[in-house]
């Protein structure tokens, strides 16, 4: 017992003096994760307002997809993508595996299934008269589409920060694709790992409580945002 509380106030004494490679990989987690939830939003959200919006064949088919692929393994996100990136692979010629990018294009895919089917739902869950009512104003497919995510913004805003909240806490395709290249390629989770197999467990630990207090804030503005909705 007195070991974890040693570690805890050792942890705790970390972060209130800011020591600079514990938010260096805080930052660079961050970064990492936001650029990838707008990307992923980006893509993701208007791709599920025009599915909500629209009947085709095979929607049922890709909605099946989205739902497999929420549940898909993130080492296997970097597996695919290590073998895409790597010397051999077709994409190898860019060089970005160990790179920033490359964990940023895990994180993106991982989250962009999450998002769209957030997009899709909040469509479905919107006032039924929104659609007819814009259709009837002459909105017609881009219009339409840009009109209804005004409409459902807070959702949608919500949508981009849950893919967020998810992207921050990957460690599988991350330290893949990444390699855990200190200063560079080192995220929060991956460093919770590699810290904690060194024996540093006080900064595993600094780094766990840190991404423990961005889950609570990304979990507050979410429920800010509910309520701004209602």
């Amino acid at each position: 017992m007195s070991y974890f509380a040693d570690s805890l106030s050792a942890a705790i004494d970390l972060i209130a003096s800011f020591d600079q490679a514990l938010y260096e990989v805080v930052f660079n987690s961050i970064s990492i994760s936001l650029i990838a939830a707008v990307i992923a939003g980006v893509l993701a959200i208007p791709a599920g307002i025009i599915m909500a919006l629209n009947q085709f064949v095979g929607k049922q088919l890709i909605q099946h997809i989205l739902n497999t692929l929420m549940a898909m393994p993130t080492v296997l996100i970097g597996l695919l993508l290590y073998g895409l990136l790597s010397r051999l692979g077709p994409l190898g010629h860019l060089e970005l595996l160990y790179t920033p990018t490359a964990i940023i294009m895990a994180e993106a895919i991982l989250i962009f299934p999450i998002m769209m089917n957030l997009a899709i739902a909040a469509v479905t869950a919107a006032d039924p008269r929104l659609v007819p009512t814009l259709k009837s104003l002459g909105a017609k497919s881009t219009t339409l589409t840009i009109q209804v995510a005004k409409q459902t913004r807070f959702i949608m805003l919500a949508a981009i920060i849950t893919g967020f909240g998810r992207a921050i806490g990957e460690v599988g395709a991350a330290m893949m694709v990444g390699g855990n290249i200190e200063g560079y390629t080192r995220t929060m989770t991956t460093a919770i790992a590699l810290e904690t197999s060194k024996g540093e467990f006080e900064v595993g630990l600094a780094l766990g409580l840190l991404l423990l207090l961005i889950a609570f804030l990304v979990n507050f503005i979410l429920s800010c945002l509910q309520r701004a909705k209602t």
